[in-house]
């Protein structure tokens, strides 16, 4: 097949080193290879999940296109087994569970469950990820303002939530009328539960305890920001004692002391992710670190760019490395495939999933040309071979 200006044609090749021309592969049923991994795309607003199958050796990408009519505020995939978690966007703070078919990428409803025992206003969850030591879901409802653990089954099934919690507060803006929590992870030592309220300017440490699945009542310990910020993510270095939050808001990125013993955070830098001079709106969005730790990736909706910072090899401290075009508009969520070498963009308002090669040696971005059509996606998960 010959080449096709992006966009004109539907496959896309990429060589390991990007020597070959990006070609877009068309939406045609997928054979049985296990070579190649799933990545499922959670769209904004339109109730639908979309599939492709990457290959991350040879770099091919081929659309499966939509696998399932569901509201879809968030996709994450079990670490360990063919299954997908949908997180959705209306009231009753709804997750859905499907089935991997892994040799067409299809999904299968397995099961429902509601979260909120009183349906809350509109926006519904904003994040589900699952704590793998202790196979549990980690929910955070953005319309109520909680945060609820789901035990999983050996078959990947979730349970009745076991425990949730109620995060309080408000902060200046408009859009801070409450607590608002965006994300949650369990930290390093695995005592504690962090979640980032954008509403209420705070990152909540509750305690958790991974046998029984379940979170404190109240926050043992809890780091506010600076009024407005609106916390976003919170990410974890792989050294046990350094977070970095990245703030909505004011698109500021923080480097944070970790004490595992307490829960406290303490804040020791704070960087804009803005571009210098920039006007208009300030949105940050994704923060991801690179599996060693030594880069930290960000997003910036207002800028419509990606930002690539080193952290410090001793005091894991921040330094801009580069800032390069998200490829499309509004960068509402990106992935780094576990390999190291790939970076996938949700980029809402272009309707586009972007991909982006990475190297693992100065940590740096390059874009492929690749862009698979994609109405407003919101967010990216993977789901290996």
């Amino acid at each position: 097949m010959r080449i096709h200006p992006r966009g004109a044609g539907r496959r896309t090749v990429l060589g390991a080193a990007l020597a070959s021309v990006p070609l877009l592969a068309a939406s045609v049923p997928a054979q049985a290879d296990d070579a190649t991994d799933l990545v499922y795309i959670g769209t904004w607003g339109l109730g639908q999940v979309y599939a492709a199958r990457f290959d991350a050796g040879r770099g091919i990408l081929t659309s499966l296109g939509p696998v399932a009519q569901v509201s879809s505020n968030w996709v994450t995939a079990h670490p360990s087994r063919p299954v997908l978690y949908v997180a959705g966007g209306e009231q009753g703070g709804y997750i859905r569970t499907f089935g991997i078919d892994r040799t067409s990428g299809n999904l299968t409803l397995l099961g429902q469950l509601a979260t909120e025992p009183v349906p809350a206003g509109s926006g519904g969850l904003s994040y589900l990820g699952v704590d793998r030591p202790s196979d549990t879901l980690l929910v955070a409802d953005f319309a109520a303002g909680t945060a609820t653990t789901v035990p999983v089954g050996r078959d990947g099934r979730p349970g009745t939530p076991v425990s949730q919690v109620q995060d309080t507060g408000s902060g200046p803006s408009p859009r801070q009328l409450g607590p608002r929590p965006h994300h949650m992870v369990v930290g390093p030592g695995g005592r504690f539960a962090l979640v980032t309220d954008f509403g209420a300017d705070r990152v909540f440490g509750y305690g958790f305890d991974r046998r029984t699945r379940t979170l404190t009542v109240a926050p043992r310990a809890s780091y506010t920001t600076t009024a407005g910020s609106g916390p976003r993510r919170l990410a974890f270095h792989p050294d046990g004692g350094t977070a970095y939050l990245l703030n909505e808001l004011t698109a500021a990125i923080e480097t944070l002391a970790w004490n595992a013993t307490t829960g406290e955070l303490t804040n020791r830098q704070s960087l804009s992710t803005n571009a210098p001079g920039h006007t208009g709106t300030t949105s940050a969005a994704e923060l991801v670190l690179s599996r060693d730790g030594r880069f930290a990736y960000v997003s910036n909706r207002g800028d419509n760019t990606l930002v690539v910072y080193s952290s410090h090899p001793e005091t894991r401290l921040l330094t801009e490395v580069q800032r390069i075009p998200c490829g499309g508009t509004t960068p509402w969520s990106f992935a780094l495939h576990r390999s190291g070498r790939w970076l996938f963009v949700a980029n809402e308002a272009s309707g586009t999933v972007d991909l982006f090669a990475v190297d693992p040696r100065s940590g740096r971005l390059t874009g492929t040309g690749t862009s698979l059509p994609v109405p407003a996606p919101d967010c990216i998960a993977f789901s290996y071979r």
